[in-house]
């Protein structure tokens, strides 16, 4: 089960990017029980989550993005969004799209963002 994680790219700093990612067929008759988030992981650091969604679309972010990112899902379409603005540079990093229920976690391929100063 992989999580189709898209929108990455290079931008400058203060720009926006959009990130997107799909379940899988093999989890989308679950999509609307799901916890959704993104994680990023820099070079030489540890994974941090990012941003994450309830089924109810209760969502919190990590202090550093506070403000200037929005995650979003639309469960009609099986997907889950980051609406990132104002990047900096210290928000390069490989971003990852995750599902998580009852303990069990579901992984994408990650999407590079690259800001440049």
């Amino acid at each position: 089960v992989q999580l189709q994680a898209s929108g990455g790219g290079l931008v400058q700093a203060g720009g926006s990017l959009r990130l997107s990612c799909a379940a899988p067929r093999t989890i989308t008759s679950v999509f609307n029980s799901l916890n959704m988030a993104w994680y990023r992981q820099a070079p030489g650091k540890q994974r941090e989550l990012v941003a994450r969604i309830t089924p109810g679309g209760s969502t919190n972010y990590v202090d550093s993005v506070r403000g200037r990112f929005t995650i979003s899902r639309v469960n009609a379409r099986k997907t889950v969004h980051l609406q990132m603005k104002s990047l900096k540079p210290e928000d390069t990093a490989v971003y990852y799209c995750n599902a998580e229920r009852t303990g069990t976690n579901y992984w994408g391929q990650g999407t590079l963002v690259t800001v440049s100063s």
